[in-house]
Parts: structure tokens; C-alpha cells; sequence
């Protein structure tokens, strides 16, 4: 695939702006009706294979978090999400717009991640009522498993 291809991908499909690649097992977290079906099926489609539920038993190379405000403690739902992932591997905590049901304050979303063990690398638009975060284990931190 050439640069300008793989620019209009990354452009039409959303995993692929997030960094999805071929060959990667995703692990979704706190899926329900509320999620985007859209962005589900395009890292799907990036990753060549279904995203993996909670009760995945292996090591994942990626998490997507789906969390609101009515999901209950935001640090215990990361500390939860890391126990399966390789040091370096990202979390994209997804959670609902301003203004959305579910809403979770960004401060809630930093303090949170900072005492998980995690870094806030960027955030960004992740679909029409969901925005998010990539948050990652600092390099050289210890394994929380």
C-alpha cells in the first residue's frame, strides 16, 4: 500500500488514526448498547480479528475501555485493564462527550490514570458521542499483574 493509501485509511477508518495495526488482539472492556458500533467493527477490520471480552485469558496487545460516569471507580477500572497488557501497550479509555450521559470529567480521567500507573499520551474525538484517551504504562514501570 502506498503513503497516499494508507493516509486516506487512516482518514476513512478510525482505528486506523489510533494506531491499530494487522495481526493485533484487542481487549474491549465495558461494552454495552451505548457503544459505536462504527469504531468497533474498524479495529476489527484494521486488526484482522473480533475484539476479545473481559474474559480473555491471554495477554492482549491493546484495551479498549468503554467507561461512564455510572461505571463506578475510573482507577480500579484501569488498574483492571492493565493486568493483561504488556508494559508500553496502550488503553484507549473511551467515555461519553460533554454533555452526554455518562459524562466523566477530564480531571476525574487524569487523576485516575495517574494513580493506575498510567500516562495520558493524547486525546481525541473517537466517535460521534465518545471521546478519547490513550493512556500508557511509563517504560521501565513494574508490571502490575
Amino acid at each position: 500500500m502506498s503513503a497516499t493509501a494508507d493516509h486516506a485509511e487512516e482518514r476513512t477508518n478510525p482505528a486506523a488514526r489510533l494506531g491499530f495495526q494487522p495481526g493485533q488482539v484487542v481487549q474491549e472492556i465495558g461494552y454495552d448498547d451505548d457503544v459505536d458500533q462504527e469504531l468497533r467493527e474498524s479495529i476489527e477490520e484494521i486488526t484482522g480479528t473480533e475484539l476479545v471480552d473481559e474474559e480473555y485469558g491471554d495477554v492482549a496487545d491493546a484495551v479498549v475501555l468503554w467507561f461512564r460516569d455510572e461505571d463506578g471507580d475510573l482507577t480500579d477500572a484501569l488498574v483492571d485493564a492493565i493486568t493483561m497488557i504488556d508494559e508500553g501497550a496502550p488503553v484507549w479509555l473511551l467515555t461519553p462527550k460533554t454533555g452526554r450521559e455518562g459524562y466523566v470529567e477530564p480531571s476525574e480521567i487524569g487523576e485516575a490514570s495517574k494513580t493506575a500507573g498510567l500516562s495520558q499520551t493524547k486525546s481525541f474525538n473517537a466517535a460521534k458521542d465518545w471521546t478519547g484517551s490513550r493512556l500508557v504504562t511509563p517504560k521501565g514501570a513494574p508490571n502490575k499483574r
